[in-house]
């Protein structure tokens, strides 16, 4: 079995625990208009891997990413290339190796994706807009996929690290940060709620592509911004 691979980071410090080495995969299903890796949208792109071409990608750096940190797997979306992910998963839990995937989580939930849930340790969900009007304005789908995903992550005791894009003037609504708050409290399963700022140092992707850039013009999030949104968190 093979996947279609965008990048790796092998010696990544900000997805998941201690040190990881992260795989960028390629496609993507939500159209973000914030999209810092516009180049991982299409399932074509990318390079071609096996699963033992990755494990020997990874094991190289055993020695760096135990006994703290271990895989995390990003995109683009990974629960595109689900099948593969239980593959190398069940390979790397043959290593004692902890397993992590950055997923936005719309996504049903299969007898696959529940599968690659049971083998994942820590999943970092990027819940992209509370408010459902603004979500699919945002990202071209619904939030309910995603917060089902989230439910059913905490009903069976998976950890989680919620994540936020702070997008002045869309996701920085008070009473939709009050919202998301509330919607957090429900979940007993997560460890960490990261309020990430939005900036446009991907929008030179959008161009290289010949797109246009959706949100030309839209200030970048300032500290005085983050830091708002995280006293409305108690964080």
């Amino acid at each position: 079995m093979k996947a279609r691979i965008h990048s790796f980071e092998s010696l990544g410090a900000v997805d998941g625990p201690g040190v990881r080495f992260v795989i960028f995969m390629q496609g993507c299903s939500l159209k973000c208009k914030y999209c810092q890796n516009r180049d991982t949208w299409d399932i074509h792109g990318g390079e071609e891997y096996s699963v033992n071409e990755i494990l020997e990608k990874i094991l190289r750096y055993k020695n760096y990413i135990m006994p703290n940190g271990g895989v995390t797997i990003s995109g683009g979306e990974p629960l595109l290339q689900a099948k593969f992910l239980i593959e190398l998963f069940t390979k790397l839990k043959e290593h004692n190796i902890h397993t992590c995937i950055d997923t936005s989580g719309s996504f049903d939930l299969t007898f696959d994706i529940k599968k690659l849930i049971n083998l994942t340790d820590l999943f970092l969900l990027d819940i992209k807009c509370i408010n459902d009007e603004k979500c699919i304005e945002l990202t071209g789908v619904s939030n309910i996929k995603e917060l089902n995903f989230a439910k059913y992550l905490s009903d069976n005791n998976k950890p989680l690290w919620i994540r936020q894009v702070l997008v002045p003037g869309i996701t920085d609504d008070k009473q939709d940060l009050r919202k998301l708050k509330k919607f957090i409290s429900s979940l007993k399963t997560v460890e960490n709620v990261e309020i990430l700022p939005y900036h446009d140092l991907g929008k030179f992707k959008w161009e290289k592509l010949g797109c246009i850039y959706p949100l030309e013009g839209c200030r970048t999030a300032s500290s005085e911004d983050v830091k708002k949104a995280k006293n409305i968190f108690g964080i």
